[in-house]
């Protein structure tokens, strides 16, 4: 029945360490969410003109050789 005793210790390890977590507040998590979606869109962006770019220069070597 050690296992038992393991158990138990575990649990009570885990509920102290909940308690040291400290949670963002609803500002903090509203803020960096807006810090998320705006990095998204800017690299969403330069994706978008990389792959035209690309697109475009293949265009012009196959044009080039055909």
């Amino acid at each position: 029945m050690k296992w038992i005793t393991k158990t138990r210790e575990f649990f009570k390890e885990v509920k102290a360490e909940y308690k040291k977590v400290s949670f963002p507040s609803r500002q903090e998590v509203i803020g960096t969410t807006v810090v998320v979606l705006i990095a998204c869109a800017i690299f969403a962006v330069y994706l978008w003109v990389a792959d035209i770019l690309i697109l475009r220069m293949y265009q012009f070597v196959i044009g080039i050789f055909s």
